[in-house]
């Protein structure tokens, strides 16, 4: 688990999170329980970094998904 929040840390939150997004949708529950440990320790280490990497969603009739201040360019 080290391994992974030097990682986390060298490479970014939003890199990890794209690879462990794959495997939590793993058929074979050992599998997935090993990705729902990374991602919560990448949850805890990394909060404000994963919200920009979250995928985009489309808005529906009752909920509002998008995040048009993530969009804003300096």
């Amino acid at each position: 688990m080290e391994a992974i929040e030097g990682m986390r840390v060298a490479l970014g939150a939003a890199v990890i999170l794209n690879y462990c997004l794959q495997g939590l949708f793993h058929p074979a529950r050992k599998v997935r329980e090993v990705y729902w440990k990374i991602y919560n320790s990448l949850y805890i280490g990394a909060q404000d970094a994963l919200v920009a990497s979250y995928p985009a969603l489309e808005d529906d009739g009752d909920n509002i998904f998008s995040r048009p201040e993530l969009a804003m360019f300096v």
